[in-house]
């Protein structure tokens, strides 16, 4: 018998969990979810590989050869949801089939509507009539899909299943696609519109702002890039007040650089125009797509210089670091700057890294390629079923520690948006902060994210008492 990889795992005791996500498409994230369930052998994933148009479901002629919630990525009609195929569904299972049955009704709570599929062949059975049951306590819309009607003969079969009580039977052959035309259509009818698809729309020059300390070359780099005096440069420290704007043309692309004011140890103890630049920067920051933290090469890390990463962080910008003034670096010097590199930036070791020297120009040429690695896994989007089988892999090689003889378990991973990269995470409780940080590192070995932080949320799922 086949079996998929180890997915994500679910206790037996989470049968008979009703729904318990009412923010649909905020939850689910971007794409709309459609699990397919119903009891073992009815043909649901020959009818999951009809509907996502590639054989990736594993089919065999015997019962329970899914076990797991498996996730694919669908389209129809050129709106884009998510297909969630499940094991057989036995009310009254025990053992193996009863976890089995535990995944496909969690995977209904999880969901945005439902395809129950029955065999039309074999008819209404107790089984499926239990299933009923739970799908209208779980207050999911339902398209009730009769397979296995291949030809117009057997299509009359499928009438009998209005007495589930589910409304229209849609006749349809999962095996030769008879009729999958209008079961997809009527699915796209009761799902919720997603955003549009993924397709970058041109929004104009990409945008940058350039921030640091006070005196550290912001705007020396800016002119350099510029090929001109744009901003006025001096050795004394706050020359830039107000954010400039500047397009220029680099790498064949037109880019929108913003100098900004360099950001003080204490913003709240500013005044005049030190304080209204402060936060015309951080409104810079804002504005931006990217951020250049610029970085004299010849000094220390410093405390401020932390404090403008996190802000950057907070704002969920992607991030370069440009270790400016590199031509005054000495060899001991950069024996050290690299170590404090390793201890200091520690949490952004993920931000392109690159050492110019903004007055001559050297090594000017490589902040293209770092701005483009950035943006690039700033937009970043992984598949719902590539991201749980990964998922999957890691938790069965690295499960959550016991704390107070409880273990929590991730039930369901989706990407909700880009830029930044944010992900949600189901859980059966609250995930440690330091396994948070053990998925967010592996994410990046296996997807990439340069440039980009990497926001995860949880969402807890209540237990309920039973009734």
């Amino acid at each position: 018998m086949t079996e998929h990889e180890p997915t994500l795992d679910q206790d037996a005791g989470s049968a008979g969990v009703a729904a318990e996500i009412d923010e649909a498409t905020e939850l689910t994230g971007p794409l709309p979810v459609l699990a397919v369930v119903g009891r073992p052998n009815v043909g649901k994933s020959t009818l999951v590989n009809r509907i996502i148009g590639r054989r990736e479901a594993v089919v065999e002629d015997v019962p329970g050869v899914t076990r797991d919630r498996v996730s694919y990525d669908a389209d129809w009609n050129g709106r884009a949801f998510t297909v969630v195929d499940t094991g057989g569904w036995d009310p009254d299972a025990r053992g193996m089939a009863e976890r089995i049955s535990a995944q496909a009704e969690m995977a209904v709570s999880l969901a945005d509507a439902v395809l129950f599929v029955v065999d039309a062949l074999v008819g209404i059975t107790d089984a499926d009539a239990e299933v009923v049951k739970v799908l209208r306590r779980s207050g999911k819309p339902v398209i009730l899909a009769a397979n296995k009607v291949d030809d117009l003969r057997t299509e009359t079969e499928a009438y009998a299943l209005w007495n589930l009580g589910l409304g229209e039977p849609f006749p349809v052959s999962g095996l030769h696609g008879r009729g999958s035309g209008d079961l997809l259509d009527a699915v796209l009818d009761v799902l919720p519109e997603p955003p549009p698809l993924a397709e970058p729309v041109e929004k104009g020059p990409r945008r940058i702002a350039i921030v640091g300390k006070p005196n550290v070359g912001k705007s020396s780099l800016l002119n350099k890039l510029a090929g001109e005096e744009r901003v006025v440069v001096d050795n004394a420290s706050g020359t830039t007040v107000d954010p400039v704007d500047e397009l220029i043309d680099l790498g064949g692309k037109t880019w929108r650089f913003i100098d900004t004011a360099g950001i003080r140890k204490r913003v709240k103890t500013a005044s005049g125009h030190e304080y209204y630049a402060s936060l015309r920067t951080t409104t810079a920051i804002e504005r931006a797509e990217v951020c250049v933290l610029v970085l004299d090469g010849g000094e220390s890390i410093s405390e401020q210089d932390m404090r403008i990463i996190q802000t950057i962080r907070d704002s969920g910008r992607a991030m370069v670091l440009a270790f400016n003034k590199w031509d005054l670096v000495d060899e001991e010097r950069r024996h050290f700057l690299e170590r404090e590199i390793e201890r200091d930036l520690v949490q952004v070791q993920w931000a392109p890294r690159i050492n110019v020297t903004a007055r001559t120009g050297w090594h000017i040429d490589r902040l293209v390629p770092a701005l483009e690695r950035a943006l690039k896994g700033w937009e970043t989007r992984v598949g719902t079923g590539a991201l749980n089988t990964f998922l999957g892999r890691l938790v069965a090689e690295h499960p959550h520690p016991v704390r107070g003889g409880k273990q929590p378990k991730i039930l369901f991973i989706t990407q909700a948006t880009t830029a930044p990269p944010t992900f949600i995470l189901f859980t059966s409780g609250k995930l440690d902060t330091a396994y948070e940080r053990f998925i967010e590192r592996r994410l990046r070995e296996e997807f990439g994210f340069a440039g980009t932080p990497i926001v995860l949320q949880q969402r807890v799922r209540e237990r309920r008492s039973r009734r």
